[in-house]
């Protein structure tokens, strides 16, 4: 009897996608997560299937994202769900969007979304000249 191969969530990847979306160097991971924790440390984080719960909420904290979303995220869901949505949706010429959209709303959203995508960017600038601060007065 063959198994069904089941969509395996791989937490590591999950940190690694969200940490690269919000333009977040493994370095500044690791000075954020603290003493211990280098470059390396975090490539072999993003490596594991499965991640230590209290690593996990450390790493979701600094990151700003909840850690069930790093828990649950699978891409090939996420790809099937798109695909599926579309295709049941679509219907050639006759496709009809029943969605309202308000473009200066989106816009304003999308404004708000970038002003604190941009405020934690700085913070993680912030925190990197910290650190290099930091090395080089222990020097």
């Amino acid at each position: 009897m063959e198994m069904e191969k089941t969509n395996q969530v791989h937490e590591g990847r999950n940190v690694k996608r969200f940490r690269e979306m919000l333009g977040i160097k493994q370095e500044t991971l690791a000075y954020e997560l603290g003493d211990g924790w280098t470059q390396k440390k975090i490539s072999q984080l993003e490596a594991k299937e499965s991640i230590e719960k209290d690593i996990l909420e450390q790493v979701s904290k600094i990151l700003n994202i909840s850690s069930e979303a790093i828990q649950r995220f699978n891409e090939e869901s996420a790809i099937n769900i798109i695909s599926s949505t579309f295709h049941d949706n679509a219907s050639g010429v006759n496709y009809k969007c029943e969605m309202t959209f308000n473009p200066i709303e989106k816009l304003l959203e999308s404004h708000e979304e970038n002003k604190k995508l941009y405020e934690r960017l700085l913070e993680a600038e912030k925190s990197k000249v910290e650190y290099l601060e930091k090395l080089l007065n222990v020097k």
